[in-house]
């Protein structure tokens, strides 16, 4: 079988999607030795997958996501190698590409919370790119020979908002979390003293989309200080448009507490889980919820908003509180900061519950839906 991956994402530059693309190519080079892989990368990608398996190679697909190019020139480079299947593993499917093809739906973020504070661009043009995206989402599940989802929670939102899909079509394939960065680069304190991190802290690894509810987790915190003083929130993620706005809503970051870290590489940030007191989570929606499952591999315990998926992943291993409310966001803090049996209990049951998720199964169970379609 010649199968084709859209790794236009893979690795860093894809950020979660990319992990998921990474992990799912590298775990598949593992276990397939009979059918030919052909990994389409971007410029910016390419040189970072060195494939380790003679059946993978790599395919020059330097063609931006969401532009008339992917739309045109990528099904034509697609068509020249003659694939069985393609999987892309984002919902942006060339609406021209009209061979066998499966696409992952990590989730419905956009359907959710389609608001003018998710954007930078004006109004007009948001709302075409809105249009836009409920047209090619729609269109890709539909024309799709099979829709892998990450987890139960994903697979049921689709079947809602989409209930002309047939549940036979849709596949669940959970993604992992491992401590596979765990290497001491240098000393703990001097990496922390770097990045401006002293005091005991509690902190959070993402990206600060509105339907990551930091503004609310920062007034939980702000709540939470008033009976804990000796305490800071650390912020992990890239600087953009959105972790400035939220930075430019903080009179005093410094003063508050509220550790604005910036990126953190993946060596750097296993130093900034160990020191941590928890991590939390406060998402309004996720399709997965990886961070959570990657602390609790550091050993970090973790506090959640009792969104439905995050409650499917993690379990009893989490201490939830409603994201909704700031108070009750507070009192977590105030708990999981000041309760070293639960701090403990929830050490325990977390390194219990990522033993639940592998990258490798989640590969076997893809490769198992290459080969149910390819036979259809």
């Amino acid at each position: 079988m010649r199968i084709g991956i859209d790794a236009r994402f893979f690795g860093s530059l894809g950020k979660g999607l990319g992990r998921y693309t990474q992990k799912l190519i590298e775990n598949l080079e593992r276990i397939d030795r009979e059918n030919d892989y052909f990994i389409f990368l971007r410029r910016d990608n390419f040189n970072e997958y060195v494939p380790k398996n003679p059946r993978f190679k790599k395919v020059l697909a330097d063609y931006r996501w969401y532009t008339f190019s992917e739309q045109i020139g990528f099904p034509r480079l697609l068509n020249k190698h003659d694939l069985d299947i393609v999987h892309f593993p984002h919902f942006n499917v060339p609406f021209f590409y009209r061979r066998k093809f499966l696409v992952t739906v990590h989730d419905l973020i956009l359907i959710h919370f389609p608001t003018m504070k998710n954007t930078t661009l004006n109004p007009l043009f948001y709302w075409l790119k809105f249009l836009a995206y409920k047209v090619v989402i729609r269109s890709a599940m539909a024309r799709s020979e099979s829709i892998i989802t990450v987890s139960n929670f994903t697979k049921n939102d689709i079947l809602k908002n989409y209930p002309n899909i047939p549940e036979t079509k849709i596949s669940v394939t959970y993604e992992a979390a491992k401590n596979d960065h765990a290497k001491e680069v240098k000393n703990d304190a001097d990496i922390l003293k770097s990045r401006g991190i002293m005091k005991p802290y509690i902190m959070y690894v993402g990206n600060a989309y509105p339907h990551k509810n930091l503004e609310r987790l920062i007034e939980a915190f702000l709540l939470a200080k008033k009976k804990i003083k000796d305490l800071d929130l650390v912020l992990v993620g890239k600087e953009d448009y959105f972790y400035s706005r939220l930075k430019s809503s903080i009179d005093d970051p410094a003063r508050s507490g509220v550790i604005f870290a910036g990126f953190v590489p993946d060596d750097e940030l296993d130093a900034v889980f160990r020191s941590a007191r928890s991590f939390v989570f406060p998402s309004l929606y996720e399709g997965f919820g990886l961070p959570p499952l990657e602390a609790m591999a550091r050993g970090v315990p973790v506090i959640s908003s009792s969104h439905p998926c995050m409650k499917e992943i993690l379990g009893e291993s989490a201490y939830f509180f409603d994201g909704n409310d700031a108070d009750k966001m507070a009192e977590a803090i105030e708990k999981i900061s000041t309760d070293d049996k639960l701090r403990s209990d929830l050490i325990a049951k977390g390194s219990e519950q990522v033993k639940k998720y592998d990258w490798m199964r989640m590969a076997k169970d893809t490769l198992e839906i290459y080969k149910c379609r390819k036979e259809k």
